[in-house]
């Protein structure tokens, strides 16, 4: 069961540790709003939308996404066109100062990061694909630690990352920063945007 669990962790953080719409997203809550408790509903949602999509792949829905090929180009479209109304969205969006507009509230927050996870189509391959086929090699009890393991990376990932932003949030300078923190975002999500594109068309 042990080597399971260091399966799961060593897999779950080659997955999460590279920069994603949802860690660029969760890191953007924690640096924008005023106090770490604040970008909560971001790191909840992210946390147990993770929880559940790799639930989900190590009961066994992988197999499914396998058998349907179709399947992997429909979300990269609708991931793609996602991504952009996002990266749209950051780029005209103006950080707070004190006293002037509010930073995102914690509803948006939750339907952000709920989309950021579920509508990202690199999320799901990579939730369902990878952790789901790996943890096929094994059974019973194993599997699950297998899968709980991987859940544990990801919960702990998203609250370091949100106290991450919030310290780089405190070296900032007010709105000025914030402005610059979402437009920095908006073009990462972009180029993810396209790089997903790109993957679409050559996938067809």
């Amino acid at each position: 069961m042990l080597g399971a669990i260091i399966h799961a962790v060593l897999l779950a953080l080659g997955l999460i540790l590279p920069l994603g719409v949802q860690n660029v997203f969760v890191f953007n809550q924690g640096a924008s709003q005023s106090r770490f408790r604040n970008a909560l509903p971001a790191v909840i949602t992210a946390g147990v939308c993770d929880t559940i999509l790799i639930t989900l792949a190590v009961g066994g829905v992988s197999l499914v996404l396998q058998r349907f090929l179709w399947l992997t180009n429909v979300l990269y479209a609708a991931g793609c066109l996602f991504l952009l109304y996002m990266a749209w969205t950051l780029w005209r969006s103006k950080a707070a100062s004190s006293g002037e507009s509010q930073p995102m509230l914690p509803k948006r927050q939750v339907i952000f990061a709920a989309s950021v996870s579920l509508l990202n189509p690199h999320a799901i391959l990579d939730t369902v694909g990878v952790i789901g086929t790996s943890s096929l090699q094994y059974d019973g009890g194993e599997r699950w630690a297998f899968g709980l393991a991987a859940v544990s990376v990801s919960w702990i990932w998203f609250i370091g990352l949100a106290m991450a932003g919030r310290l780089v949030g405190r070296m900032g300078s007010g709105a000025r920063f914030g402005t610059m923190l979402n437009k920095i975002s908006a073009l990462i999500i972009l180029g993810l945007a396209i790089y997903m594109a790109i993957n679409f068309i050559t996938s067809m």
